[in-house]
């Protein structure tokens, strides 16, 4: 029998409310794009780049790994990525600190966090990092390199951001006492690979790493006994055995400061005197941004 159609000027019923996702919908898109993911990884259809840059695992493990260090553990604020090139090759120079090196998981993951094109930061780690099994193969799944000219250029020359610190081990392994008082800068390579490329360097301050495992003494034999750049005692390590390789829940700030423009110099890569000028320019430019930062944050351990 036909529906007989509404009579003229009668109401029509409103439409029913749209049917809303289920519970489960949630789940099961996550778990299908889970599965999805292992499809991929077991088939090998991903690509990485000649460096080893697997952009898709990065985003999938270690981002989500690291956010949650510097989102809620350290409770991370980012202020000045407008000075991070919106394309294009990039130089970020920033201080280095925390026994272990996660100041710099932490400034990869928030640039890409808070950066409007969400770049990827290609850091450039010492030879120890690329001769330790696992670390290795993190660091180059990572987007990672040996801190060497030749693929600074390389990458800088490919449109990329880089990030160095120049501190390196000393920066790394030096005792809490020293906390963030900057450590020489080398020999200026970073500054180099700027000026041969033209790239505009990006000094960037972090604060927040110098207590998560604040080093109160150095055991220099134990260290050469073990091909270390050193063997830190801190106020957990080694007395709480793994446990005290938690890091301690310090405030964190990083400030990204104005570029310092280079093409101008790009004659100058093999002067030794604006080789040095300009490293001593952009160590400065991050010591007083460290102070001010230091101004902002007066307990280390606040929220």
């Amino acid at each position: 029998m036909a529906e007989a159609e509404p009579r003229a000027g009668a109401p029509v019923a409103p439409p029913g409310p749209a049917v809303a996702d289920q519970p489960g919908d949630h789940w099961d898109h996550k778990v299908a794009k889970g599965l999805a993911f292992l499809r991929r990884r077991l088939s090998g259809d991903y690509e990485v780049d000649e460096f080893g840059f697997d952009p898709e695992l990065t985003d999938a493990v270690f981002h989500p790994l690291v956010r949650l260090l510097y989102r809620d553990w350290f409770r991370t604020e980012v202020s000045g990525v407008e000075h991070v090139p919106e394309s294009g090759a990039g130089l970020v120079v920033g201080n280095h600190a925390g026994t272990v090196a996660l100041d710099a998981l932490v400034l990869a993951t928030a640039l890409h966090d808070r950066h409007p094109a969400h770049r990827y930061l290609r850091l450039l780690g010492a030879d120890l990092v690329f001769r330790m099994p696992v670390v290795s193969e993190i660091a180059r799944k990572t987007g990672g390199t040996v801190a060497c000219n030749p693929d600074a250029e390389r990458l800088l020359g490919n449109g990329e951001l880089v990030g160095v610190f120049p501190e390196g081990f000393k920066g790394v392994g030096k005792l809490y006492a020293d906390r963030y008082k900057l450590q020489r800068f080398g020999r200026g390579g970073f500054v180099s690979a700027a000026l041969r490329t033209g790239t505009p360097i990006v000094p960037v301050a972090i604060v927040g790493g110098e207590e998560i495992y604040p080093i109160l003494a150095d055991i220099k034999p134990l260290a050469r006994l073990l091909k270390l750049p050193y063997f830190p005692i801190t106020p957990t390590f080694p007395w709480l055995g793994p446990l005290g390789m938690l890091p301690l829940p310090s405030k964190w700030l990083i400030e990204f400061c104005p570029p310092i423009p280079t093409a101008h110099l790009r004659d100058s890569a093999d002067d030794p005197l604006v080789v040095f000028n300009l490293a001593d320019q952009v160590r400065e430019t991050i010591q007083q941004t460290l102070h001010q930062l230091l101004e902002r944050r007066p307990d280390p351990f606040g929220p």
